[in-house]
């Protein structure tokens, strides 16, 4: 009876007092501990581990936060990958929301020890930024800030809009339904591939709330196409605001990404109201971004739908160390050397062929990723490996997401930082060994 298994289970709370999962309950709530020794009490009495293993088992299957999220690393080549939370952020940025979790000045001025202004700071780095804005606001995403635009510019009044720029994009989202949510009317001018002055020009009436012009993201129109650019667009409009969604949060134009729009470029053709995403190719946290003229941002920000919308004080913080900090990685992953990305994959593949892995390095395209120069592909370079790989990395610790190709599993290394190397090296000998 003794070697019954079911007898060997150490009890629930004698587990609990060992010190050293005491102290990462302190750390990682009881709870989510005492579901992790009931799970190697289970394992125990079915006779897949003994007894004395109890607490460091327990210790292994915790996770490193109380968070199910967990870090991967990104060998797809796409820089800005939805699917992985878009841009990493700066460690400036990770410093930033540290300091800000606690009790903060977020709305407080200290001298007077009186309400102050939300975000002041964030604002001002990011008018600093883009010198064409008179004033800027900031909601929790792009969408938001569309949403915000068309309610308080649109509702119960029309706005214009190129047909070809009512796009669908990630996850069946679609422009026209969440314009018409707000309440507004669409005036849709032109037809999908050609549009005109004109037609613009035609749709404008007394109920007119505002123009906009939409970044049709991973959509492309070819061929015998015409649009009308912003500039164009304003000389034409009198007292009826231009928006601009640019997308990609791209704060000036980069020689990389010739027909990417930016915030500074497009106010400075003209347009009343620039919208972007933070958490693209600016490189910081999840956020919409609103700039350009004072009278129309002072309308959204005094809008009662703007306080449903407005982000918290660690995203001010991570966007405002984003915008005054040090470059943040999209931005260093756009600047990577071909050359350098050659070289770190020529010695990441060697150390994996000498120990007997069958690795190769190759040359590889990138991408920009979140609907950003879906037509320009970065050149980069890759460990390429069999097609096998792909589920084990991904399945590995840490886990490791790469693509296939060709009927091989390649590792993109524009999308890894060169710190990086060494951890894709280890997660690669972990999967084989294992």
């Amino acid at each position: 009876m003794s070697a019954d298994p079911r007898r060997q289970v150490p009890r629930t709370d004698t587990l609990l007092a060992d010190p050293r999962l005491r102290a990462v309950g302190e750390r990682l709530g009881r709870g989510l501990v005492k579901g992790a020794v009931q799970r190697v009490q289970q394992q125990i009495r079915d006779g897949e581990l003994a007894s004395p293993q109890a607490v460091d088992a327990v210790l292994a299957s915790l996770p490193g936060t109380a968070s199910s999220l967990r870090p991967v690393l990104n060998a797809t080549g796409v820089l800005v990958h939805t699917n992985l939370g878009r841009s990493p952020l700066s460690p400036a940025a990770v410093a930033a929301i540290t300091a800000a979790a606690g009790t903060t000045d977020v709305e407080l001025d200290l001298a007077t020890g009186r309400r102050g202004p939300r975000g002041e700071a964030a604002i001002t780095a990011l008018l600093d930024a883009v010198p064409a804005a008179e004033a800027a606001i900031v909601v929790n995403n792009c969408a938001a800030a569309l949403a915000l635009v068309a309610t308080a510019l649109g509702q119960g009044r029309e706005l214009v809009i190129a047909r070809g720029e009512l796009v669908e994009i990630g996850d069946g989202f679609r422009i026209p339904d969440l314009l018409v949510s707000t309440g507004a009317r669409l005036r849709e001018v032109g037809t999908t591939n050609r549009v005109t002055l004109a037609d613009y020009r035609g749709a404008l009436a007394t109920d007119t709330g505002a123009v906009l012009k939409v970044h049709p993201s991973n959509f492309v129109v070819r061929g015998f196409t015409r649009a009308v650019e912003v500039a164009e667009l304003a000389s034409a409009l009198e007292d009826v605001p231009l928006v601009a969604d640019v997308g990609s949060g791209l704060l000036r134009p980069h020689p990389l990404l010739p027909d990417e729009p930016d915030l500074q470029s497009t106010l400075a053709a003209g347009a009343d109201l620039v919208l972007a995403s933070g958490d693209k190719l600016l490189g910081g946290p999840q956020a919409g971004l609103v700039l350009g003229r004072a009278d129309l941002v002072q309308r959204l920000r005094r809008h009662p739908l703007y306080r449903a919308l407005r982000v918290d004080k660690t995203t001010l913080a991570a966007l405002e160390a984003t915008l005054r900090g040090p470059l943040p990685p999209v931005q260093e992953m756009l600047a990577a050397d071909v050359d350098g990305l050659r070289a770190r994959a020529r010695a990441l593949a060697g150390r994996l062929a000498e120990a007997g892995v069958d690795a190769v390095a190759v040359d590889a395209e990138a991408r920009v990723g979140g609907g950003g120069a879906p037509e320009h592909p970065l050149p980069s370079a890759a460990v390429s490996l069999p097609s096998s790989f792909a589920e084990r990395l991904r399945r590995g610790s840490p886990p490791v997401v790469g693509y296939v190709e060709d009927g091989r599993t390649l590792l993109n290394l524009r999308s890894v930082p060169p710190s990086g190397d060494d951890e894709l090296g280890t997660a690669v000998l972990a999967v084989v060994d294992g």
